[in-house]
């Protein structure tokens, strides 16, 4: 995990077109938890957000064979059930809810040893990639995390 990258996702474990695991270590150290919070760092829950959306995404990639980009349009029922300090290890996992009418929606939830972190339905604008750049970005992201996008 790289937060002040927005590089969440660190390995993705399984993804069916159904659902995806994915898992996260939060970095020792890094720029967002000099302001969040001095002496006593914590990764702020926008950030675990971003996570789940992260991996709502490739899931919701996956589906499409990367042949459309799903953007973030909506976060509701987002519940941050408890704090993430650094080293944490993270499971992140995302299901499918719907698909259709150029929108996905997702659920997804982070575990740490077990214990729910938060969950939040998600839902998606799935469109057509605005530059080339962006979908090679995001093919190549897939291989760095452990998916081989079609």
């Amino acid at each position: 995990m790289l937060l002040e990258y927005f590089s969440m996702i660190d390995r993705v474990v399984t993804v069916t077109p159904e659902a995806i695991t994915a898992t996260s270590t939060v970095p020792e150290s890094s720029p967002v938890f000099e302001g969040h919070f001095p002496g006593h760092p914590l990764v702020p829950g926008v950030l675990l957000i971003e996570t789940m959306a992260q991996a709502s995404g490739f899931l919701l990639l996956s589906r499409i064979d990367f042949s459309r980009m799903a953007f973030l349009a909506s976060v509701k029922e987002a519940k941050l059930r408890s704090f993430v300090a650094p080293r944490a290890a993270l499971t992140i996992e995302a299901s499918l809810v719907h698909d259709g009418s150029g929108y996905a929606v997702t659920s997804a939830r982070i575990l740490a040893e077990g214990k729910r972190i938060c969950d939040a339905e998600l839902t998606f604008r799935i469109m057509d990639f605005p530059d080339p750049k962006l979908e090679q970005a995001m093919r190549a992201r897939a291989v760095e995390i452990g998916m081989t996008p079609a």
